[in-house]
């Protein structure tokens, strides 16, 4: 299974990434087959994604990192909180993704912020965007204020919200080996001549 992780923080070292990578680590340790595991820092992207904006083309980082998320069997997204919300960058990059891109894919939310008085964003910003983009979100959404860090109960958050997503990643992928097989197709013509001779 590929698990896809978007970091939209902006400094070095940052809260976001670490977030992220906790997250990450708890759905590999929680999944039952192998995951293979690709990060997207946005701040390493900036440039390409004002540069789509002006000239309705991806540049090659940009590019490969919008296929990496297409392709995924899940994602999780994580950004710190600016002004109440999601970042301007965090937002930016799923702007220019394609709409149906996240269609019926499981996503993880996640945001880190300065105090817990931020930690509703996941349900007024992030939330409502990545269900209009019609991804699956996955319940538990982890906020991490900076108090936060090092305490159980955030521990606890990402240990469930990463089992409700390598669930979800896991079901999407037995049922796609287990699809039946198609039922043949009867034109209607014929069907039409099979209730009339009966």
């Amino acid at each position: 299974m590929k698990l896809v992780v978007v970091s939209a923080g902006l400094s070095v070292p940052s809260s976001t990434r670490l977030l992220a990578d906790r997250l990450a680590a708890a759905v590999g340790r929680q999944a039952e087959a192998g995951v293979e595991l690709e990060v997207v820092e946005l701040r390493d992207l900036a440039v390409e994604i004002a540069h789509n904006f002006t000239n309705g083309f991806a540049g090659r980082k940009l590019a490969a990192a919008l296929e990496a998320v297409t392709e995924a069997d899940g994602l999780i997204a994580v950004t710190p909180v600016f002004t109440a919300s999601y970042s301007g960058l965090f937002k930016s990059f799923f702007d220019v993704l394609d709409k149906d891109a996240l269609a019926g894919k499981p996503v993880l939310i996640a945001a880190t912020g300065g105090t817990a008085r931020h930690s509703l964003v996941l349900e007024h910003a992030l939330r409502p965007m990545f269900a209009y983009l019609r991804a699956v979100v996955v319940p538990t959404g982890v906020y991490a204020a900076s108090e936060d860090w090092g305490a159980e109960g955030l521990e606890g958050r990402i240990e469930r919200a990463a089992g409700e997503l390598a669930g979800l990643m896991q079901g999407l992928r037995r049922a796609e080996r287990e699809e039946p097989e198609a039922l043949p197709v009867v034109p209607f013509a014929e069907q039409l001549a099979r209730l009339a001779a009966s």
